[in-house]
């Protein structure tokens, strides 16, 4: 089984069935999604064009409170850049910005084009741990000409009445959290009255019959961040059936496969290595750009 590479299989429709799909709610803005993006590359890796996925955007802030402060954000970026390794710059930025407007353009995206929608959702993240501002158009623009898509075309049509309805109904789907998921309270967020799923939230389906002799789970629910072992046993539960691919034997392999910078222990967890091994690999066979506590690999 070979696995599609990474720039067409993670986020875009298949054009057939797979027998798992994988509705994955985040947000650009979230750290912690962010600190996940390990997981889901890894899964992406070993499983490839066997699964699909469909993303839906929580919206995390249409307007930022008060009391949360880019002094608040700093410190929160801090913690996790220290704990999970990913390039986050957490110096203070002038304010804390709303991540609905990237949301909009990662649905705009997606209406329109949605074979750049998880390129343009990654270079909204990119920009936005890296320091930029996600309610500064520059920043939306600069995105969208980064995941190749037309600037002037897409500004004007997120402005949309489809674009805002798919919006809202990615918002509702965040907000209407699924038995199994309430059952796992301690992994929602939000107001009691409004629970909500934090980023990242995968919804796990069957996506066709089992094998008649396989019984197997229709559907698992594991809302917030997991490390990896739990998708695989989610994946192993829903659909025995599917081949691993083998693990990468180079740094090089992996950025080849990837289309896009990966910082060092997103390539480190795709390979299933320890990231101070891989980081000696990398720096014999590839570019790289700081940010934060760590940057962005590319190749030579």
């Amino acid at each position: 089984m070979s696995a599609a590479p990474a720039r067409a299989a993670a986020g875009g429709r298949a054009g057939t069935v797979t027998p798992v799909l994988i509705r994955h709610f985040t947000d650009p803005s979230c750290p912690w999604a962010f600190s996940a993006e390990r997981q889901r590359l890894r899964l992406l890796w070993l499983y490839g064009s066997q699964i699909d996925w469909e993303l839906h955007m929580v919206v995390l802030s249409e307007e930022v409170p008060e009391d949360f402060t880019p002094e608040r954000l700093s410190g929160s970026y801090r913690r996790l850049a220290l704990r999970y390794g990913m390039p986050i710059d957490w110096r203070e930025r002038i304010h804390v910005a709303p991540s609905v407007h990237a949301c909009r353009a990662v649905v705009a995206v997606r209406l329109r084009w949605p074979e750049r929608e998880a390129a343009m959702l990654r270079r909204l993240r990119v920009l936005n741990f890296a320091g930029a501002l996600l309610d500064d158009s520059d920043t939306l623009e600069l995105a969208a000409e980064q995941a190749g898509l037309p600037v002037k075309e897409l500004a004007q049509w997120a402005a949309a009445p489809e674009v805002e309805q798919a919006l809202q109904a990615d918002m509702r789907a965040a907000r209407s959290p699924s038995p199994a998921s309430r059952a796992q309270d301690y992994k929602l967020g939000g107001p009691d009255e409004q629970r909500r799923y934090t980023c990242p939230s995968y919804e796990l389906l069957r996506n066709t019959d089992p094998p008649a002799d396989w019984p197997t789970a229709r559907r698992v629910d594991l809302p917030g961040f997991r490390p990896v072992e739990a998708y695989e046993a989610a994946i192993a539960n829903l659909a025995p059936e599917l081949t691993r691919r083998p693990d990468a034997e180079t740094p090089a392999e992996v950025l080849e496969w990837a289309g896009v910078p990966l910082a060092t222990v997103e390539v480190a967890a795709v390979m299933d290595r320890e990231p101070a091994d891989v980081r000696g690999e990398l720096a014999r066979s590839a570019r790289f750009d700081p940010v934060g506590v760590d940057g962005y690999w590319s190749p030579s």
